[in-house]
């Protein structure tokens, strides 16, 4: 039975325009009948996915995760499935799923049609996978050029981390959460929806994308140097262990800071404080290993 599906490609994507024609000519082999079409912009795949809605079955993304970011609210709003090319530098909605980066094993994964409801995070009206946040990684986002991602893969995140971390100066914020108010200071806010973020870091050492939960730490930390420390906890999400770091957990966040400071959501900076946010439980079917 052939199955037709919407094909989106990030041409800018770490991996794209290499892994674009394997990956076509084999989901052609599997029976895809593929409408294909790339934009330069990815801002505009919400605009692509919603005028497809009623020609397709599902709707393939290969790219990063600012690339599946640009096409959730699309995938929101029609509740099409979504199939995953994993094309980006990161790729950290797939490794959650457990999708391997190989082109031909993610086709497979996607024809076998195994389907599984994730929640999404959701903040002033924007969706997310992984993780929305503020401080360290804003700034980590404004430096990671698409030369600096496309040139140093995976390992962009750490050396622009560096960067980052030495010059880092604490902020004030108020996180009201399970009807308490906490004020802290700190270097740097996330709000997990997901398990990775930010090139494989876990958010949380038992973080899943379908425990219908937000998992947030705030890192209050004294000095730069102590980031360092953190690093190697941080991959297995030990860190929200360490007594310099607040974790939390609850379904619906406010968070407020004295000036309106810029959020990340999977990797863009997508809104600002004050900030709104939910998880919306089972929001997406994805297409995953069985």
């Amino acid at each position: 039975m052939s199955c037709r599906a919407l094909l989106l490609v990030n041409p800018h994507a770490r991996q794209g325009q290499k892994g674009l024609s394997e990956a076509i000519n084999y989901l052609k082999t599997l029976g895809f009948i593929l409408i294909e079409e790339s934009t330069e912009h990815p801002k505009q795949l919400y605009e692509v996915i919603l005028r497809y809605q009623h020609q397709v079955d599902l709707v393939i993304v290969g790219g990063g995760d600012g690339t599946l970011n640009a096409a959730v609210d699309a995938l929101v709003e029609t509740q099409l499935p979504l199939g995953i090319l994993p094309l980006g530098t990161a790729n950290d909605l797939a490794r959650t799923l457990k999708i391997p980066n190989s082109l031909n094993e993610a086709c497979n994964i996607i024809a076998q049609g195994n389907l599984h409801r994730i929640d999404l995070g959701w903040v002033n009206g924007k969706h997310f996978f992984n993780v929305a946040s503020l401080g360290l990684s804003v700034k980590i986002t404004q430096l990671l050029t698409k030369e600096v991602k496309r040139r140093w893969g995976v390992f962009a995140y750490a050396a622009t981390a560096l960067q980052v971390i030495w010059s880092a100066r604490p902020f004030s914020a108020e996180i009201v959460i399970n009807g308490e108010s906490v004020r802290v200071k700190t270097v740097q806010i996330a709000v997990g929806n997901g398990r990775y973020y930010g090139g494989g870091m876990a958010v949380a050492d038992d973080a899943a994308i379908d425990d219908q939960r937000l998992d947030l730490y705030s890192l209050e930390i004294q000095h730069w140097w102590q980031i360092i420390l953190l690093l190697p906890a941080m991959r297995q999400g030990r860190h929200i262990h360490w007594e310099s770091v607040r974790s939390l957990q609850g379904q619906e966040i406010r968070l407020y800071t004295r000036k309106p400071r810029p959020i990340n959501t999977d990797g863009e900076i997508t809104t600002y404080t004050p900030a709104h946010f939910r998880v919306i439980p089972k929001a997406v079917a994805v297409l995953v290993p069985a």
